[in-house]
């Protein structure tokens, strides 16, 4: 059955007091949460695990912090060392939280993708140290300066047949490329259980452009959603859904009412689909 999952990210500001997730989850309707780990969470990591055990939020995945990819990309010793270091740290959370599923930028930032080898060669690593968590790492299609993300998966797949990826509806709108998730050249990336998550957000801009890349609500951009859920349940996808629309103002007032309202606009949508096509 498929759930609804709120990323923290959208909650909070960068590195946010995560204390206030207790009473925000007390008028949120969605089914649990993606938690977002940010850099300023490592000084005081014990203590985020102990809140988050001691809270009971369903969090069945954890989005890795992004600067491990981006130190990946970089590479050097002292970059490498600390990527895989932080690594550790984000399984340790993943696991003592009971979440089995890691979603890792596997290239990010300013560097991007403009060393794919070394991206392509650190998932190796950073899979076996996941393994050793008990936790299911899923690359994103996050965006590129250099190719695009199904490039990317395509080379990835190629190297790791058992690779497994979350896909982004915002992320492909960017480069051009959620159209391609229904081609019959990308059936593997489902057919074969490739993708095991999904993080379901609007776009409201054109090819590549960079002045519009936020999450927005679904229905507040660009994006066919009838045809995406549509694919999803003829594909027979039945997971998590993450909904990533920042809902944290400048003010650090959050938008409950705008949250709620995309949770059960995914929920009639699944059900609509569900009704009509099973």
């Amino acid at each position: 059955m498929h759930k609804i999952l709120c990323s923290t990210g959208a909650l909070l500001e960068y590195g946010g007091d995560y204390h206030l997730l207790e009473p925000l989850s007390r008028l949120l309707d969605c089914d649990g949460y993606e938690f977002m780990m940010d850099a300023p969470y490592y000084d005081e990591v014990d203590g985020l695990i102990r809140y988050l055990q001691k809270s009971g939020f369903y969090i069945p995945v954890v989005h890795c912090e992004k600067s491990i990819g981006e130190n990946i990309s970089k590479g050097g010793n002292a970059k490498l060392s600390d990527a895989y270091e932080k690594f550790e740290i984000n399984c340790d959370l993943a696991k003592s939280i009971g979440a089995g599923k890691m979603v890792v930028h596997l290239w990010d930032g300013a560097t991007s993708d403009s060393y794919f080898e070394r991206n392509l060669t650190g998932y190796d690593r950073l899979r076996n140290i996941a393994r050793r968590y008990g936790v299911d790492l899923l690359v994103e299609n996050v965006v590129c300066t250099v190719a695009d993300p199904m490039k990317h998966f395509c080379e990835l797949r190629e190297r790791y047949p058992d690779i497994h990826f979350v896909f982004d509806t915002k992320m492909a709108a960017f480069h051009g490329q959620l159209d391609l998730l229904y081609e019959a050249d990308y059936r593997w990336m489902w057919q074969e259980g490739h993708i095991c998550h999904y993080h379901v957000n609007d776009y409201a801009g054109g090819y590549r452009d960079w002045e519009h890349l936020c999450s927005l609500p679904v229905g507040k951009g660009k994006i066919d959603f009838a045809r995406f859920f549509e694919f999803i349940d003829k594909s027979g996808y039945d997971g998590l859904l993450t909904v990533e629309a920042t809902a944290c103002h400048d003010d650090g007032m959050v938008d409950v009412e705008m949250l709620n309202r995309q949770f059960q606009n995914i929920r009639s949508r699944i059900s609509k689909w569900g009704s009509t096509l099973r």
